[in-house]
């Protein structure tokens, strides 16, 4: 089969596609024929470093396709089951590939809602936003939640989840982009480079921050007492919980799961129409490379999808 692997590290002229061994399912695990495959900034920061095991990887968690082949003992999915979701996350995956294992737990059906294609764009975006607001927060009805980057992959999504949850929402981006969030359902957009947000947002009681570095302590300055800012940006936020603690305030920073629960909720409100990912751009598999430089541009307004011909299979 035709995949996309690297032999070192660096920019996006490292990705190649090769021809490799097609991979078999294991017990409790499928073999699913790609037709879709998302694109997200942590494959850019595998590409480059390694990422935290410092090695390299074949790139790749988010998949939407059609299952192939299932191994002992799986009883959930049969061959041609279309199925999306983010296997193994955050072990290598490699879902920029023709086909991919996963195990069957990881994945749910796909909405007739959605295409392949958008289907693909979802499970890593949807899942951390998923993850942070639910999960983590604990949002409610009414909440009054700041979304940092809302026009970003995660953002978007989050955004129109925090809204499908009864929330209040203001998201930060630049002014091109705040018709787009409106449209999500936003209430407010602030505009980043105009304004201070700590300035422009009366207090909210969670705030996702998908940026990092400075926006962390100054995200504490806008969150009513006991609220939270849920980091999304880099290992060391963490240690912003020890600044946030004797404000009576909450921080956490949280890596995204594999995880079934949320993928069927994410499933229930896409085939409800809340929830619909943003798609700047779609590539063919041979342009991996391509498909990075957009990434890594920082630019996009939600997500880059790479996909794979049915006729090749």
């Amino acid at each position: 089969m035709r995949a996309v692997a690297q032999d070192g590290f660096g920019g996006p002229e490292v990705l190649k596609v090769v021809e490799v061994e097609r991979p078999r399912p294991g017990p409790a695990e499928v073999l699913v024929r790609v037709h879709a495959a998302g694109v997200n900034p942590t494959d850019s920061w595998h590409r480059a470093t390694g990422g935290l095991a410092g090695e390299v990887i074949r790139l790749g968690w988010d998949v939407s396709g059609v299952v192939e082949e299932v191994g002992l003992g799986v009883t959930t999915l049969a061959p041609g089951d279309e199925v999306f979701g983010m296997p193994r996350h955050p072990v290598p995956a490699g879902t920029y590939a023709e086909y991919v294992t996963s195990p069957a737990r990881h994945l749910v059906r796909k909405p007739a809602a959605l295409s392949h294609v958008q289907a693909a764009a979802l499970p890593l975006a949807a899942l951390t936003a998923w993850q942070a607001l639910v999960d983590t927060a604990g949002l409610r009805p009414g909440q009054r939640v700041l979304v940092h980057a809302a026009a970003g992959g995660v953002g978007h999504l989050a955004v129109q989840i925090a809204k499908a949850r009864g929330a209040y929402v203001i998201g930060t981006a630049r002014a091109a982009k705040h018709a787009f969030l409106r449209a999500l359902g936003a209430d407010e957009a602030v505009d980043y480079t105009a304004v201070d947000f700590e300035t422009a947002v009366e207090p909210v009681d969670v705030v996702v921050d998908a940026v990092g570095g400075a926006y962390g302590p100054r995200s504490l300055r806008v969150l009513r007492p006991g609220g939270i800012v849920v980091s999304l940006a880099s290992p060391a936020e963490a240690r912003l919980a020890d600044e946030a603690r004797p404000l009576g305030l909450r921080a956490a920073f949280m890596a995204v799961e594999a995880d079934q629960t949320g993928m069927r909720e994410i499933a229930a409100l896409a085939e409800a129409g809340l929830l619909r990912p943003e798609i700047e751009a779609v590539l063919p598999l041979e342009l991996a490379g391509k498909a990075h430089e957009l990434s890594d541009g920082g630019r996009t307004t939600g997500k880059i999808v790479l996909t794979v011909s049915p006729a090749d299979h």
